[in-house]
């Protein structure tokens, strides 16, 4: 073998064991977080949701008849009056009907005189001995159907009358009209909602509250004045009384809602509200802000910082309620315990990190 073909395996062994080396990771980044020390606290006191002013009474009005919709008078928002024309039916096929059964009608007089007359002759020559019992009867017998025919014919027409008026509808109630659900050219069945009406009257603010305070919200039905409402806007509250309380959970948010009274008042339909409900205030409980908690690894937990080394460890936790935007600590911390409050979500157990008062230096 000759000596210059031991330089190119040489050198193409020295770039096989390169390319085979590992590089190193870069370094984890250096996160900046915001941190509490926990300390014991006071949880309770005023509760506050928000809520929604809405009517008392809300009924969606349609027409009693079948038709096609030529007109509707009412639009969102509009306050009607108690017998205003709402809106309209094509009435031509409902008056034919009516004079239908207006034609019967006269048809079934005709017969129930008729056959009345007929009686009269009868009984005449019955008197005489022209005819015999039987006849007579049979008479009889045929001008009492003549007379139930005709008051049949009355109450059919009686009937189509009533269907004639249907094709108008009017307001139950005054109140102001909260949803269109039909426009002009739509063909509708009887009892298809046309719009919904809001009627005037006493008010309620309707909030939902979670599962662990439907007992407390029971206890307060028909207490007079048991929560505050704070209209949107306004600084001042005003009393209110727990009239409902839902008997199940909403399925979506597994909340219950409230309906508290407010009567009549200055309370516009729709306004948003807040409503405020006392409770016990009780003292020496942990509170963590809401943003400190997170979920690792299935469960619930917080990420706890090590001043010695600047890192920071996930650490399970019992949560036992929340009050306000806080959430109150029940178990897997001590007081004194550094926790992160913002930046957990690119956190990592063993992670370096630093305060974020320390980047502005």
């Amino acid at each position: 073998m000759k000596p210059f073909r031991t330089v190119p395996l040489a050198l193409l062994a020295a770039i096989t064991l390169a390319a085979c080396s590992r590089t190193e990771p870069p370094p984890a980044p250096v996160r900046s977080v915001r941190t509490v020390v926990l300390a014991p606290a006071s949880a309770g006191g005023v509760q506050e949701y928000a809520a929604e002013v809405q009517a008392r009474t809300e009924s969606q009005l349609g027409f009693r008849v079948a038709g096609k919709l030529v007109r509707r008078q009412a639009e969102i928002g509009r306050h009607v009056a108690a017998g205003e024309l709402l809106a309209q039916l094509d009435p031509e096929d409902l008056r034919l009907a009516q004079a239908a059964a207006q034609a019967t009608v006269r048809s079934a007089q005709v017969n129930a005189e008729m056959a009345e007359a007929d009686f009269r002759r009868f009984r005449e020559l019955f008197e005489q001995g022209f005819i015999s019992a039987a006849e007579l009867d049979r008479r009889e017998t045929t001008l009492k159907a003549a007379r139930a025919q005709l008051e049949q014919a009355r109450a059919e027409a009686g009937v189509q009358a009533n269907q004639a008026a249907y094709s108008d509808l009017h307001a139950s109630a005054a109140g102001i009209v909260t949803a269109v659900m039909a426009e002009p050219g739509a063909v509708l069945a009887a009892g298809t909602p046309v719009l919904r009406l809001a009627h005037d009257g006493p008010r309620d603010v309707v909030f939902a509250v979670p599962e662990d305070e439907v007992g407390r919200l029971r206890s307060m039905l028909g207490r007079p004045g048991s929560v505050r409402v704070r209209l949107w806007g306004r600084e001042e509250t005003m009393p209110a009384t727990v009239r409902e309380v839902a008997a199940a959970a909403d399925a979506a948010t597994r909340t219950f809602a409230v309906k508290a009274d407010v009567g009549a008042g200055s309370a516009q339909l729709g306004q948003t509200a807040s409503v405020l409900i006392e409770g016990p205030r009780v003292q020496g409980v942990a509170k963590l802000p809401l943003t400190a908690v997170v979920q690792h690894q299935g469960r619930t937990s917080v990420w706890v910082l090590d001043r010695a080394t600047m890192t920071v460890k996930p650490q399970p936790v019992e949560l036992g309620g929340t009050d306000g935007n806080s959430a109150v600590v029940a178990g897997g911390l001590a007081p004194g315990a550094v926790v992160v409050t913002a930046g957990v979500h690119v956190l990592a157990p063993g992670q370096k990190v630093r305060l974020y008062e320390d980047t502005k230096r």
